[in-house]
């Protein structure tokens, strides 16, 4: 596959359409057997409490995950991601209700790398509960 965006087509300060991503348990369930993450923290409302949290928290890969997700589908092409890397700064807090919790993520090319390699930096935003829950989340994509 080949990126669907255009290196020519971007500015920096282009956006990348805000998403919103609905998490409830079990998300979190099907997501600890997918990758073998079966901390307590992501399942037991008890223990995430006695361990200081407010409730169960979202894996933090799943929300880094899910910002990938939203790079790589306006890059329309997973492979044209070249580098990618947050960190995790608040947790998504989970209830145990029929609303779960809502992941905002956001982006903006932030600079215009290399022309020649027709690479760009985006700069990436998640919220949840009003809350940044990523810090200096970046990826460097290829476009064509």
């Amino acid at each position: 596959m080949t990126a669907k965006v255009r290196y020519d087509d971007v500015e920096v300060g282009t956006e990348v359409p805000l998403r919103e991503f609905r998490v409830d348990r079990a998300h979190l369930v099907r997501y600890a057997g997918a990758s073998g993450d079966f901390n307590p923290i992501h399942w037991n409302e008890k223990f995430a409490k006695d361990v200081g949290l407010p409730d169960v928290i979202a894996h933090g890969m799943f929300t880094m995950a899910e910002a990938a997700r939203v790079v790589t589908d306006w890059t329309g092409d997973p492979g044209a991601l070249v580098e990618y890397g947050v960190r995790f700064t608040k947790p998504v807090v989970v209830p145990n209700d029929d609303k779960g919790a809502v992941i905002e993520i956001g982006a903006k090319v932030a600079a215009k790398l290399d022309d020649e390699a027709r690479t760009v930096r985006l700069d990436i935003t998640a919220t949840s509960g009003g809350q940044k829950v990523l810090g200096r989340a970046r990826a460097v994509v290829r476009l064509a």
